[in-house]
């Protein structure tokens, strides 16, 4: 069943939570005074939007806001809102509880949010996708929501990590709705393993074929995904590692 973003991914990544007061606003300094872009997902809304910070000040944070008003009246009006950026390669994630609000800072439009109380922050390593078999494809087993027909689909896996996988759609499927969230799905993982963990699109890329068919790749993210399913995640990624390293040996 499709379901709107909650942010609770985030909860799969406490042992990388920053609690401090001092360095999350040293962090969301430096993300700003390096113009990294910043990922906005409005809950509900199925919504993405692209924004900076302008400034940090106390406890608050300017953000840029929207050429258009009514996108802008969207994002206001959204309860709880995720943010993800990046600084150095390394990954970050952080929420709004109480969304943002319409404000202005050194006379220009923009948002303001409350300073979050943790921030997530990954290291490369947490995040490296590796490629997946093409000869013999990982397979994940999704769950179809009523309006999707029903049933259960199995899409190839493309390259999975800690904190996703990508599957191709080659039939088109699923759909291409960013924050759509599919229950109850299963990862085949040869040697390792069924993990079982709930899936929600963040990215769909569409590639036209040399034949001209199409072909469709979907970024997931895992949600609420137990400790144990994790572990089997990172002993698989290992796995694939171990193999190409070895015949990278046997090409040397």
């Amino acid at each position: 069943m499709m379901q709107e973003n909650t942010g609770s991914e985030l909860d799969n990544w406490h042992d990388y939570r920053v609690e401090s007061r001092k360095e999350i606003i040293a962090l969301l300094r430096n993300i700003g005074e390096k113009n990294q872009l910043v990922t906005m997902l409005i809950r509900g809304q199925s919504e993405v939007c692209v924004t900076s910070i302008m400034a940090v000040e106390a406890d608050t944070i300017y953000l840029d806001c929207s050429i258009n008003s009514e996108q802008n009246r969207r994002i206001g009006a959204a309860g709880r809102i995720s943010f993800e950026t990046s600084l150095d390669k390394i990954r970050i994630l952080f929420v709004a509880d109480n969304g943002v609000q319409a404000a202005t800072w050194d006379g220009r439009p923009a948002f303001r949010m409350a300073l979050p109380d943790s921030m997530i922050r990954l290291q490369r390593r947490e995040y490296y996708r590796m490629p997946t078999p093409v000869s013999n494809p990982v397979r994940a087993v999704i769950p179809m929501p009523f309006e999707l027909g029903g049933g259960s689909n199995i899409f190839p896996l493309a390259d999975i990590s800690c904190g996703g996988i990508a599957i191709l759609d080659n039939k088109l499927q699923l759909g291409n709705t960013i924050g759509n969230t599919y229950e109850g799905c299963k990862i085949e993982l040869p040697e390792i393993g069924t993990v079982t963990t709930a899936l929600r699109i963040r990215n769909s890329l569409d590639l036209t074929l040399l034949n001209s068919k199409t072909n469709r790749r979907l970024g997931c993210a895992f949600v609420d995904i137990s400790r144990g399913n994790l572990a089997n995640v990172q002993r698989y990624i290992t796995k694939l590692e171990r193999e190409r390293n070895a015949r990278l040996a046997g090409l040397g």
